[in-house]
């Protein structure tokens, strides 16, 4: 496959931070139902465990389909999918606005998730594009923010608009700024940041893309550490704070988020210039590790939290910009950054019941279990996907 080049070699700052607010979009379609679950369950009284699909599904989609993603995108070019995926999401949540049935609103849900991936797939990949590379470091981990920030916009801002207003006041908010965005987006990126186009998807095909993708250690090594990170940081963000007393228990759940982005926009866009990716991303799990056992050891304490969410940004950013370090062409960008975000949702969906189970379990004895062999599994995922690549080289695109 052939890819299309960018003209102009400089860091297109602009239309970057254009993407890194597309992306503060999609982390919303997640947090707004978080952030308005107990209103949901006023207003569909009765549903049970049903309403709690209105948060899983959209990641659920992403389990299934992440690498399905990256491979619509690599073919169809990441700005048309960007902007088509703004355009499907803005009419969802104004859908949602709604206040349907709520079989209707989870399978809005299902379709919130197709939007989602499109967007964490296709931003990265064009965010690459667009930066030279002494400044991919940067631009990248700003990317690997857009969760944390959108997740504390909604809570000072859109839990207000939504007490006051209800909830279908804040998807309507949320649409127009999707609308918005793939207006921006439209104007901001350059029309030949395009993907190559690849034969009809057919299920032999994905099938196919899928083990190429994930036997190669170029295209999976930042998806196999991604998955230990984010099991972790979103599982021990919601199992833990319980151990701390209640006195602590907000201002450490609020501060864990700004601590891991405070690090990976300082000390991890620092190292990123002088250090391949990968390395940060190795040191990040072992520093991670190093802070569990004092999480362990000292379990009330708040600085163990801060410490392990600082060190845990390393791999956040880091993450990010292994994926153009390692893949040249643009096409195997978006299936790397497809089969990310496909890791990711597997690690959130299932690291939380995991660590529910193993503090329930053993206390805080759980979470050492659970700490080890994530952290230590990104290590070693690491330094086994490295070796494989330097065994082979290099790898046809």
């Amino acid at each position: 496959m052939s890819s299309t080049a960018l003209p102009d070699p400089r860091t297109q700052f602009g239309t970057i931070l254009g993407l890194w607010g597309a992306g503060l979009g999609a982390a919303a379609q997640f947090g707004k139902v978080s952030v308005t679950f107990p209103m949901l369950g006023e207003i569909y009284g009765g549903a049970g465990a049903a309403l709690g699909f209105a948060v899983s599904l959209v990641g659920f989609v992403g389990v299934l389909f992440g690498v399905t993603a990256g491979l619509i995108v690599a073919r169809v070019g990441p700005r048309r999918a960007l902007i088509a995926a703004l355009g499907l999401g803005a009419l969802v949540a104004g859908y949602q606005a709604t206040l349907p049935a709520l079989p209707l609103f989870l399978a809005s849900r299902v379709v919130e998730g197709a939007s989602h991936l499109a967007i964490v797939v296709a931003a990265p990949t064009l965010i690459a594009q667009l930066s030279a590379v002494q400044h991919r470091g940067l631009t990248l981990s700003l990317w690997s923010t857009f969760f944390g920030v959108a997740f504390a916009v909604l809570t000072w801002g859109g839990l207000p608009l939504a007490r006051a207003w209800g909830p279908g006041a804040l998807y309507a908010a949320h649409g127009l700024y999707m609308a918005a965005m793939a207006v921006l987006v439209a104007a901001l990126l350059p029309r030949d940041v395009i993907g190559a186009r690849g034969a009809p998807l057919s299920l032999a095909g994905l099938v196919a893309d899928h083990r190429h993708i994930y036997a190669s250690p170029f295209r999976n090594a930042a998806a196999l550490g991604w998955v230990c990170y984010a099991g972790a940081f979103v599982a021990i963000l919601t199992v833990m704070p319980p151990f701390l007393s209640e006195a602590l228990r907000g201002m450490v759940i609020g501060l864990m988020p700004l601590a891991g982005i405070a690090v990976s926009m300082t000390l991890g866009v620092w190292l990123l210039r002088h250090v391949p990716a990968v390395r940060v991303a190795v040191a990040g799990f072992a520093l991670s590790l190093v802070a569990a056992l004092a999480l362990w050891a000292v379990p009330g304490s708040a600085w163990p939290y801060l410490a392990l969410a600082g060190a845990l940004g390393l791999v956040q950013g880091a993450s990010f910009a292994a994926i153009p370090q390692l893949n040249a062409a643009p096409e195997a960008r978006a299936q790397a950054n497809g089969a990310l975000a496909q890791m990711g949702n597997v690690g959130t969906t299932f690291g939380t019941p995991v660590l529910v189970a193993l503090t329930a379990a053993g206390g805080v004895n759980g979470f050492l279990v659970f700490a080890v062999v994530l952290f230590g599994g990104g290590i070693a995922l690491h330094l086994l996907t490295a070796r494989a690549r330097a065994r082979r080289g290099s790898e046809a695109v």
